[in-house]
């Protein structure tokens, strides 16, 4: 009995020897990597951002700095500026190597031509995209045509033209919830027209579209006493306002005379405008009526140049001031008759 519990214990002992001895085997590397991993890691310099951050700056600094040079070279110069004051920098990009030079001479014509490659390039790209957006924007901000108006006929060689706006001077277009829009033709506008029609080549110009203007005056002047209508597409953009440009009309400034409720705003011609009062539907306007006597006298008297005869009259009611000056010529003829009545009697 005990030679067996003896042979049980040696047996116990020994596998617990062999296990702890197993398990130091196995834990040794274990702990000897961890501390050697822990000396790598504190003898590693702590890293840093500071060079990542200098490479953004740099990049942010450059952008900015291409952007900055190309909105100030946008807003101080014209793309022909541009084009030609870059002009032989961009021509020292294709510098050609020669044969017969140096070796060194060679290597530096290439680098100098491959470092200047790039902005010439750029530089090249930023003038044609340049000249295609104002060329479109052009279109939209310039008149269709620098000839808005076909050819005098060589018989109506010196004749006076009479612009005439749309809106607010012939007719004027009001919108009612019960009704919608409903457009009004102001009082006295078709004697206008078929009496100034005698005198005059009549032209309508709008800052509408021509989807509007067209079908308006169609309605407005079945008789056609105005020859031509001028929509939108023929007006000037800048400031954010449609401007008429009389020098584009292809007529001589001289005997051109623009007539509006708007003139003043809306002509880039002060000096041609005639300005009436605006109409807003009023009954009693006579507006039309009342400037046929002045329009009449410019036409049968023929002044060499209207502008100064419009300057003549700035800053007053041109209607009212022509018939006050009408008076005052009769009565100064009417004198001058009497004068020489009682001349003629004493003798």
């Amino acid at each position: 009995m005990s030679a067996i519990v003896r042979a049980r214990l040696l047996a116990s002992v020994s596998k617990r020897f062999s296990r702890r001895n197993f398990s130091a085997t196995v834990n040794a590397p274990k702990q000897q990597m961890e501390a050697s991993s822990a000396a790598f890691d504190e003898e590693l310099p702590p890293r840093s951002g500071v060079g990542m951050r200098l490479l953004k700056y740099g990049v942010f600094a450059s952008v900015a700095g291409i952007f900055g040079t190309t909105g100030y070279a946008t807003y101080a110069y014209s793309v022909d500026e541009i084009e030609e004051k870059t002009k032989a920098y961009r021509a020292s990009a294709n510098v050609a190597v020669q044969d017969d030079g140096t070796i060194l001479g060679k290597y530096q014509a290439k680098i100098y031509s491959a470092a200047a490659a790039v902005p010439a390039k750029l530089l090249e790209v930023y003038i044609d995209g340049r000249r295609s957006i104002e060329e479109h924007v052009r279109g939209f901000t310039e008149p269709s045509s620098d000839k808005l108006l076909p050819d005098l006929h060589p018989m109506e060689q010196g004749a006076f033209t009479l612009v005439l706006d749309l809106n607010e001077t012939l007719i004027y277009s009001d919108w009612k919830r019960d009704r919608g829009w409903r457009t009004f033709k102001r009082p006295g506008v078709d004697a206008f027209l078929e009496h100034l029609a005698k005198f005059y080549e009549l032209v309508v110009y709008s800052d509408q579209l021509s989807m509007y203007v067209d079908p308006s005056v169609e309605r407005l002047d079945p008789n056609h006493y105005i020859r031509f209508k001028l929509s939108r597409s023929a007006t000037k953009y800048q400031n954010q306002k449609h401007y008429r440009d009389l020098s584009m009309l292809n007529r001589d400034p001289s005997r051109v005379l623009y007539l509006s409720g708007n003139a003043l705003e809306t002509s880039l011609q002060p000096e041609n405008c005639v300005p009436i009062k605006q109409w807003k539907g009023e009954t009693e306007d006579t507006e039309l009526l009342d400037i046929i006597p002045f329009l009449e006298y410019v036409a049968t008297h023929r002044p060499n140049d209207i502008r100064p005869v419009i300057a003549s009259y700035k800053g007053r009611d041109i209607a009212k001031e022509f018939i006050e000056r009408s008076k005052e010529v009769q009565k100064k003829l009417q004198e001058q008759k009497q004068q020489q009545q009682g001349r003629l009697w004493r003798r």
